[in-house]
């Protein structure tokens, strides 16, 4: 493994048109030599006194540097904005017509607007002539309603630690204006909200949350007038926060790969923001981003999106691949990752990702799933077999009972016992008794790659572990599988109880029956074909869903082998081989 050097980083910074570029991009061919070179006079002035105001104190109210926004934004958001529209996952509010007094949207649409991950996509697509406007109004019904009054959510640390970081990146947008009390405004409640990280970053909840809090506190301390001695204090902050919110092999605790995906944006984000000030970025965070981007490569799939685990969608492949490329690290899929709980195998183009451990707990997730033994696989771009996924990634058109029957282990690629779920799920959403240990090992050879793995979810109820084995041929071409329940512990019911082992189908996959009992024929979108067949139970295709990688439902099938167990455990053998 090797980091690649930051060798093209630096050549950029020199370039004295391309310092603006994120500024300016627009989704058509760019503005004029001209343009961007006026976009680069104006980003100049930040770095010079002429926009400072004096206030009490030592030092003159300004930023020191304004570091570049790594990742580009989502253009179809960013043009809604410019028609006056802020958009998130489908849910809508007309620009003009937010009313910070009287919010009437939902939890996920408050975080993006609170945030201001919105600069973003309107920075993308917009000049600074046609964004500021925008962003400046918003600032301003922002300013209005929470610079002087401290509220639960908009002042919440985690969403301090990002407005900060967005605030500063974007600074052209939102601090275009001649009215230097407006001008003062922003730059007083930066302030205030920085000093108010320094006191509760840690009150944020452990994992991503308390992260994007102490990044905040770092960028406040480094680009800020005077904030340099906050720095070694962030920097401590912020070690703390990556010690308990991420695992030693790197993934967090929230064990989501999207999640995993925006911890890695903040650490990139972080990186500009010592590169503004011409500051190497600490070994000790570096080594840190690594491990986290090793980790999230380990759930890719060959289309270069994620696997689906604990309310993730797949997101779509341009923003994962702007993430980690921003993020300069080169590096290698974890294939274990025992602390993370995902083990990978991969032979030719086929990839398996499997959850090898339990749900996360509580205070690390809301709307942790039931996914224990639950594996994807895939054949080079096409997903063969996935989760249904996405329950905190939907859009807002789908219903919410739909969003919690995603979290359920039947939305998974595994075997549900009793119509129940191996971990459960409460009416108020969060997790309860269930899977508490998993047993997993692993054997690797040139022949083929296995794992076997137990959980202990339907010990208490039915008496049953569940015991998965999977074997993939060296050559990519052939994935066997044996689902077991096995007696264990006092059983509390007499008599059989049903079982469903389920394989949800990636999108494009279309099953058929055959003639022979216990197989079908899956026919994908590239022409590829591959044979299923079980033994154990009976066969049947039903209907799924999947949600993409833009949090939309997409109508797929599932293939579902049912049976009964009687008292002595029972056996499923099944197999998915390539056969054109």
């Amino acid at each position: 493994m090797r980091e690649a050097t930051d060798g093209g980083a630096t050549a950029q910074g020199a370039d004295s048109i391309e310092e603006g570029k994120r500024l300016v991009r627009v989704g058509g061919g760019g503005l004029s030599l001209a343009d961007r070179l006026s976009e680069h006079l104006h980003r100049l002035t930040w770095r010079t006194p002429l926009h400072s105001l004096r206030l009490k104190g030592r030092h003159p109210l300004k930023l020191m540097a304004v570091p570049e926004d790594p990742v580009l934004g989502d253009m179809e958001r960013g043009h809604a904005l410019l028609g006056g529209v802020l958009d998130w996952r489908g849910e809508e509010r007309g620009v003009e017509s937010i009313d910070f007094a009287h919010p009437d949207w939902s939890s996920g649409f408050a975080d993006h607007l609170h945030s201001f991950a919105w600069l973003r996509d309107l920075s993308t697509v917009a000049t600074r002539a046609q964004g500021a406007p925008i962003a400046e109004y918003l600032m301003g019904r922002w300013l209005d309603a929470f610079a002087e009054t401290v509220d639960a959510t908009a002042w919440r640390p985690d969403l301090w630690g990002r407005r900060i970081l967005f605030w500063t990146a974007h600074a052209p947008l939102i601090l275009s204006s001649t009215d230097l009390v407006y001008r003062s405004r922003v730059l007083n409640t930066m302030a205030r909200g920085a000093r108010h990280l320094d006191r509760g970053a840690d009150k944020a909840p452990p994992g991503v949350a308390r992260i994007a809090a102490w990044c905040g506190v770092i960028a406040a301390g480094l680009l800020l007038a005077g904030g340099d001695p906050r720095q070694a204090f962030g920097e401590a902050g912020l070690n703390r926060a990556l010690d308990s919110g991420l695992f030693a092999d790197g993934g967090v605790i929230a064990r989501s790969p999207a999640v995993q995906l925006d911890a890695v944006m903040l650490l990139t984000m972080m990186r500009e923001v010592y590169d503004a000030r011409g500051l190497a970025f600490p070994e000790h965070f570096q080594a840190r981003l690594q491990k986290m981007i090793s980790a999230l490569l380990g759930v890719m799939h060959g289309d270069r999106s994620l696997s689906s685990w604990q309310g993730s969608g797949p997101e779509t492949p341009e923003r994962i691949a702007a993430v980690i490329e921003a993020s300069g690290v080169r590096t290698r899929p974890l294939r274990q990752a025992g602390d993370w709980g995902y083990q990978r195998l991969a032979a030719a183009q086929t990839v398996l990702v499997m959850d090898a451990a339990p749900p996360p707990i509580a205070r690390a997730i809301e709307g942790g799933c039931a996914s224990t033994l639950a594996f994807e696989f895939s054949d080079g771009a096409q997903r063969i077999v996935v989760n249904c996924g996405g329950a905190r990634a939907t859009v807002a058109q789908v219903p919410a009972s739909l969003a919690h029957g995603l979290r359920t282990t039947a939305a998974h690629s595994t075997l549900t016992l009793g119509d129940s779920n191996s971990t459960a799920i409460h009416a108020d959403g969060t997790l309860g008794r269930g899977v508490a240990q998993v047993e997993l090992s692993r054997q690797e050879s040139d022949a083929a790659s296995r794992i076997e793995a137990s959980h202990d979810g339907y010990v208490r109820r039915y008496g049953f572990t569940h015991r998965r084995q999977l074997l993939l041929t060296g050559d990519g071409r052939e994935l066997r599988g044996e689902d077991a329940l096995l007696p264990e512990g006092r059983k509390r019911q007499a008599g059989s109880t049903n079982f469903a082992l389920r394989f949800h189908l990636g999108d494009g996959v279309e099953a058929m029956v055959t003639a022979e009992s216990g197989q079908a024929i899956l026919r994908l979108d590239d022409g590829a074909l591959w044979q299923f067949r079980c033994r154990g139970g009976t066969l049947a295709i039903e209907e799924s869903l999947w949600i993409d990688g833009t949090g939309r439902p997409v109508a797929t099938q599932q293939l579902v082998v049912t049976g009964e167990t009687p008292a002595g455990g029972a056996h499923v053998s099944w197999a998915f081989k390539r056969a054109l």
